[in-house]
């Protein structure tokens, strides 16, 4: 069970995600051209609703035009690695982050999103390089932080991890997300009380979290505190019927308070919903 899995969303949509880059029209160019290259713009640019395959026709076009300034065409083929990115190509989002680099090194956002595809291709050292990279050319690049944590959060680097979610909140002190993401971090590395101390924070801010209530329901089962485990997975799944890790966790808690049918039942519907479930806990430290 991944973390974006269990949350629906990535860190619930709120500070992750892929730099993309605004390309702008420039003066000078005739009616006709201009017309043609506008549509192109707004196409690479993803404006109003536009299909993978227009966006990546559209940078395209203006790749190989042959009329483009360098700026231009390393805004171009960010903006196309980011949508091959979305359709699972890595190796050729990938070169297309080689290219806007080459053009424009200056620039965060293709390390960045090289590195969201390095990861998503498992390759987690070669996603750390250019996420350090990324944060290095802009030290308040929220997104890089966030996803260098995810990177060494998969790779069980928690103390790291946790790191990074100290810049995220130093940055963004109201980002829900970013404190219950430390909470989450926190309870699998056994940081128990720092732990409640974020998820609280978390719940301070969006008292109906689903995603933090899951958090705190992990910290008090490694605590020890079964009831009040109970109670937090209960309030994630009033809000999300259907999220395993509330469901197998509450189960859990069952069980340590003796109550094997009610935690047998729980821990049945969590496995339905996700097969490996049970592995994923032995992995925080919960069995």
């Amino acid at each position: 069970m991944e973390r974006n899995a269990r949350h629906g969303v990535t860190t619930h949509g709120a500070i992750r995600g892929v730099g993309a880059a605004v390309i702008m029209l420039l003066l000078g160019v005739p009616a006709a051209a201009q017309s043609s290259k506008l549509k192109n713009i707004d196409l690479c640019n993803g404006v109003g609703v536009v299909s993978p395959d227009l966006q990546i026709n559209g940078c395209t076009a203006l790749i190989d035009s042959g009329a483009e300034t360098p700026k231009t065409l390393a805004i171009a083929h960010n903006n196309r690695g980011n949508v091959l990115t979305k359709r699972s190509e890595y190796d050729r989002a990938i070169q297309d982050f080689d290219q806007s680099i080459k053009l424009n090194p200056s620039n965060a956002k293709p390390f960045n999103n090289r590195g969201m595809a390095y990861q998503k291709k498992g390759e987690h050292d070669r996603a750390i390089k250019d996420f350090d990279e990324a944060i290095k050319l802009d030290q308040n690049y929220v997104s890089a932080f966030v996803n260098r944590a995810e990177t060494h959060r998969i790779k069980g680097e928690y103390g790291r991890a946790v790191r990074d979610f100290d810049e995220i909140i130093r940055l963004q002190p109201a980002l829900v997300a970013a404190w219950n993401e430390r909470c989450w971090v926190r309870a699998i590395a056994g940081e128990l009380q720092s732990a409640l101390a974020d998820c609280n924070e978390a719940l301070r801010l969006e008292p109906s979290s689903a995603a933090t209530f899951d958090s705190r329901g992990l910290t008090y089962l490694k605590m020890g505190q079964w009831d009040a485990a109970i109670a937090d997975y209960g309030s994630a799944l009033r809000l999300r019927p259907n999220l395993a890790s509330s469901l197998y966790g509450r189960g859990l808690a069952k069980r340590k308070k003796s109550d094997n049918t009610g935690g047998n039942a729980d821990i049945a519907a969590a496995i339905a919903i996700e097969a490996n479930i049970a592995g994923t806990f032995a992995r925080y430290g919960v069995k």
